[in-house]
This record gives structure tokens, sequence and C-alpha cells, in this order.
């Protein structure tokens, strides 16, 4: 697969067209950044300790937009540490990362930018690199996956386009967080397990919701356990062999979800050290203005005069969980509020996209889905599995997007959904896929006579000439007067929202 990915037409154009829109992504914040005044917003905004030089005046007015919201967090913890209680919500390996890159590639600059806009920098710089690889993580899954490499590339073409796109170049972990997910995945499909849970594990140390990843393993584990039974059905079988078999599956499954759950119970005890432990505080070199914010606006320092923080006497010390109750109020319908209205229309199409994602499913498969895709089928046994989106190989991932999807509408923060969803599963960008190719005349390998004057991309598919064609989204762009009303709703939802996030997010609007 590896070498034929050096050589594969379709990744090199996934690829570019993740660079292209990268570079535009950068060039649109930085002109509605300059365009647009900032809202005066009630988020985290520390002040800055040290007085900017004609550079890094220079490096906020181009790089300043993709530093709103949660990317202050995150910037903050790369040059400062876990300060304040509350910025143990954000996982360490991501502001690490940033923090690696201004110290490392970067340090040559230091003479010209200081330690912030070294990490701004950086951030661009990582996250542009990790979308990218993303794109490419996503299209070699799907090949593997869907075996169709139609549909496969045409999502991750749709990856580039996201409608989570400002949160994959801002200062957040999203574009981190998908490329080692998707890779993982990636890699799980090949049979490289423990590749796979070295990344799984390393997601895990990103963002949070990557624990629910160990339920990869668990499938994968039971899949071959329930593969062997059956192969072995018409055998009389020996009990100690089965216990061995047993026993083998259980200890894979154990070792495995230890691994990714390793970084969360790993930081959980950093928190709780940091945080509960008498003579860990670092009160006094706190400098002064850092302080007064903490007072300010109620945020706790580490064991302050002593004083521990509610969550240190509890049975199983748990920051993260805490911080979520605490600070932003999450937990099982705690948003079904009146006024959250907006917020809840603005998850409106995520939530239909993803919930009817699972209904096609479930109805193209309804056999496979009540036995958990644990039976072998006669198209397996045959050798020829159903291709597409439909394929049974995709049970899983529509389960896994699915539990984000109720998770997220009923426990956090219902605006999140459109960038936790787009960030970590690929359900979404396969069944985009899967409507495009089935619904859309323009994209069909075979056309009545009727469209034989309708633009075709399948050289461009088959990749006979890749670089004399426009990849199909662009192609459906250049044709939107003709395409259909559901092509138009779904690249409406993705570009809309790109453009949308860009302008408000940027300059400190509410967003998703």
């Amino acid at each position: 697969m590896e070498v034929e990915s050096r050589t594969d037409p379709h990744l090199r154009e996934v690829v570019w067209f993740a660079v292209r829109c990268r570079a535009l992504t950068l060039l649109l914040q930085a002109l509605f950044n300059l365009l647009i005044p900032d809202h005066a917003a009630d988020a985290f905004s520390p002040p800055r300790l040290s007085q900017p030089g004609l550079w890094d005046v220079l490096v906020e007015q181009l790089l300043g937009g993709l530093s709103r919201w949660d990317a202050e967090h995150f910037l903050f913890i790369a040059e400062r540490g876990y300060l304040y209680e509350h910025n143990c919500a954000f996982f360490p390996l991501y502001p690490l990362s940033l923090r690696a890159v201004a110290e490392g590639a970067l340090w040559p600059l230091q003479w010209l930018l200081c330690v912030r806009s070294r990490l701004l920098l950086s951030a661009v710089l990582l996250n542009s690199l990790f979308s990218v690889l993303a794109a490419a993580a996503l299209y070699q899954l799907g090949c593997l996956v869907l075996q169709c490499r139609r549909v496969a590339f045409l999502a991750a073409i749709l990856f580039s386009v996201s409608p989570a796109n400002v949160f994959m170049a801002a200062a957040y972990s999203e574009s981190m967080f998908a490329f080692l997910a998707f890779s993982a995945m990636w890699q799980l499909e090949k049979g490289q397990s423990w590749l796979s849970g070295l990344l799984f594990s390393l997601a895990a140390g990103v963002r949070a919701n990557g624990l629910v990843n160990a339920g990869f393993f668990l499938y994968s584990c039971s899949k071959c356990f329930a593969l062997q039974l059956q192969l072995g059905s018409g055998s009389v079988r020996k009990l100690p062999l089965l216990w061995k078999q047993l026993l083998s599956m259980v200890s894979s499954m154990v070792l495995m979800c230890a691994g990714v759950f390793l970084p969360f119970a790993i930081f959980q005890y950093y928190a709780y050290v940091r945080f509960c432990l008498p003579g860990t505080s670092l009160e006094q070199t706190v400098p002064k203005p850092l302080v007064q914010l903490a007072l300010d606006k109620g945020y706790s320092l580490a064991a302050p005069n002593g004083v521990k923080p509610p969550w240190c006497s509890q049975q199983v010390p748990v920051a993260y969980s805490y911080i979520q109750d605490t600070y932003w109020n999450v937990g099982f319908l705690r948003y079904f509020e009146l006024r959250q209205t907006p917020n809840f229309l603005l998850a409106l199409p995520v939530t239909l996209l993803g919930s009817w994602a699972a209904c096609t499913y479930i109805s193209a498969n309804p056999r496979h889905c009540l036995t958990l895709g644990l039976e072998r089928r006669k198209s397996e046994e045959e050798g020829k599995p159903r291709a597409g989106f439909c394929c049974p190989a995709v049970f899983v991932y529509v389960v896994h997007a699915t539990v984000l999807l109720a998770f997220g509408f009923f426990c956090m923060h219902v605006q999140v959904l459109t960038r936790l969803l787009h960030s970590s599963s690929p359900i979404l960008y396969w069944f985009s896929a899967h409507l495009l190719q089935e619904y859309e005349p323009l994209l069909w390998s075979e056309g009545t006579d009727d469209q034989t004057s309708a633009p075709r991309y399948e050289e461009c598919l088959r990749g006979k000439s890749p670089g004399s064609c426009a990849n199909p989204v662009v192609g459906l762009l250049l044709n939107c007067r003709s395409i259909t009303l559901l092509s138009r709703c779904i690249l409406g939802f993705f570009l809309s929202y790109w453009l949308l996030g860009l302008v408000l997010h940027c300059n400190f609007l509410p967003w998703t």
C-alpha cells in the first residue's frame, strides 16, 4: 500500500487540494481579522507580560485570528504550563508539541519574536501539516474500509473543506487529533495492532474523546474471536484450546485498552500532584498580573495557601470531570434550555447528517447490525464483500460516530458537535461522499443520453489524467447550477460553515 501511494494520483490530488485549502484558509482569516473588529467576548484572555516588538505585532495582525477562544488556553499552557485549575480541561500533548516546535525549529527566531508569537507560528505550521496528513490518512483508510477508491477520494477531498475547518487551522488540537485517529484506524485495518495502539494512545493524550477509540480494539478482538469460533464450528473443539483463545483475546483487549487510557491516567495524576499535594504550589513564582487575573476572574491557582480543590478529596480524584462540571456546566441535559436554541440550530446540520448516516446503514444492513457484525456472511465466505458506505466493515465506524453524536447532543455544549465529529470520525465524510456519488448525475460513471454533455471526472478518478482535470468537489462547484438540490445542501453546509467559522471565530464572535 505504501509503494502504491507514492504513485497514486488520487492521493496526490488529496494532498495538493488540502495544501491549497489550508493556504486559502490562512489568507481569508487574516483578511477577515483585519477588516472586522474583534468582539469583546468574556473569554479566557491572559495579559501579555512582555512588550511586543514590531515583528510580534505583524504576526498578531496576520495570524491573531487563530488565537481566539480555546486557542488562548493552548497557547497559555504551552508558554506557562498548567497554572490555573481550569487549564487542566485541555490535554497536554498538543501544547507540548507547540512548545517543542517553538523552542526547536523556531529557536533561531527568538531574537525577532517573543515566545507567544513563536507558539502561534508553531500552531499554524503544525496544524497545516497535520490537516494535510489527516486528509491523506482518511483517503488511505477509506480505500481499505470502503473498498471503493472513488468514494474514499471524494470523502478525503471533502475533509479539506470541512465545516470544522477553522478549528483545523486555529491553535486547537483538532488537526493533530484527526491525523492520529485516522492514522490509527488505518493501521488497525491493515492489521498493525501495536502501531495502531500507539497512535490511539497518542490521540488520547490530545483530546479526551480519544478514550472512546478503545472501542475499536474491543470490537476488533471480539470479531476475530467470533470468526475463529465460526470457522471451527464444524469440528470438535477441545475445551483447553477454547480457553486459550479466550484468554488471549481478553489479554489483548486489556493491554490495548490500558495503552489508550494510560495518557489520561497520567495526566490526572499530574493534576493531582500539581493542585492537591502540599509543597507543589508555584504561587510565589507566578507573575503578579496572572495572580491578579485569577483574583478578578475567580480562577484557582495551584493550592493557594494550602486550600485544595474539592475534587482532591474524592475517592478517585479526577480533575477533568470536575472542571467540565464546575467551569463549563457540562452534564446530562444541562444544555437543554430555551436560550440555547441558537446553538441547537448551529448543531442541527451535523445532527441530521449523522443521524441520517446511521439510519441509512441500519436499513441497508439490519441483520448485520443486530448481530453486531460478528456473524460471518456468505459474501465474505465467497471473497466478494459489499463495497461502499453500506459495506460490513463500516459498522464499527457508524457505532463510533453515533456514540459521539448521542453523547455530544445530550451531555455537552451542543454547538461543539460540528468540530467534535468532523475531527474524530470518518463517517460524515464517507456518508456525504456516498450521497454525492449516489444522487449526483455529474459524478456517475455512466449516464443516460441526456447526461452526455455533462462534465466527466472519470479520467481524473481513474488516474489517467489527474493533472488536466479538477477534482470532483471543484467540478461540482463550477457547475453549481446543474447539480441536484441534495448536492447543493451538502456542499452548502461544508462551505458555509467553513466561511462563517472564519468570519465569526477569528473575531471572537460565538461559533461552534
